[in-house]
């Protein structure tokens, strides 16, 4: 049973750090994963592999079926996940082709299914470090060692999508946070509540539409290659350094939040 699971985000629809071994349909409570989930070895360690979109980027963020893609990794054994996403930038620091490792969230989402508990037993998990430390930090060595272009932390608004922000929303997210993205709640959160280890590292495409500068199609592309590479090598370094113990406080997030 694998126990770490990459969640391939924007551009990233195949492992390509391993070969696949064998393809799995997993069924939940909550209807059909997002794809067949992909599982294989790195180094000798087992690992899964989930496109969030679909292969070929059919489906879009805001119909993405969040609850089943977290089920069925929990259900395939994984304890840990590392999480690709492509965002935009709202700070010019955070420059397009880094990497960020995201500390906090702000959800300004609308409109999807947040939780596993919706009746029958409540329970209300703390997210006020909504990602594990100990993920997180393997990945910020791994990236300073390869010498890429990492953030150690950074602020993600998670907007509904699909369509972007309008300027005046762009400057406003802009006092609140560093980057901008479509994908990232309620993801992190339904692995905390099913005890999963879960760091993400957003990929910077772009300047998000308060920077005057115009980006066209064509330099995004570019860029998400740039970046597409650094998340694999980063991935790549990281899963054979990760222990095989967990001390952190992800693996009991469910032991104070039962009503």
């Amino acid at each position: 049973m694998p126990k770490i699971g990459i969640i391939g985000g924007s551009g990233i629809y195949d492992p390509a750090i391993f070969k696949p071994e064998k393809s799995v349909k997993v069924s939940t409570p909550y209807g059909a994963p997002s794809s067949p989930v992909e599982i294989g070895s790195l180094d000798g360690v087992e690992v899964a592999f989930l496109p969030r979109h679909g292969k070929g980027h059919t489906i879009p963020p805001h119909r993405i079926n969040y609850r089943a893609n977290i089920w069925a990794l929990k259900t395939l054994g994984v304890e840990r996940i590392i999480a690709a996403s492509a965002c935009g930038s709202l700070k010019e620091e955070y420059t397009p082709g880094s990497i960020v490792v995201v500390d906090q969230y702000i959800d300004f989402t609308k409109n999807r299914e947040y939780t596993f508990y919706d009746g029958g037993e409540v329970h209300h998990v703390s997210l006020a470090d909504p990602f594990c430390k100990t993920l997180s930090s393997l990945c910020i060595e791994s990236g300073r060692r390869l010498k890429i272009d990492i953030h150690p932390r950074g602020t993600y608004i998670c907007i509904e999508g699909p369509r972007f922000s309008t300027r005046a929303e762009s400057r406003m997210f802009r006092t609140f946070a560093d980057i901008i993205g479509m994908t990232l709640v309620p993801e992190c959160q339904l692995a905390r509540e099913l005890e999963i280890c879960y760091a993400t590292l957003a990929m910077v495409t772009d300047y998000d539409v308060w920077q005057e500068k115009p980006v066209n199609a064509q330099e995004v592309l570019e860029t998400m290659e740039k970046n597409i590479a650094s998340v694999r090598k980063i991935i790549k370094d990281v899963i054979p350094r990760i222990p095989s113990t967990r001390e952190c406080d992800c693996a009991t997030a469910l032991k104070y939040a039962k009503v």
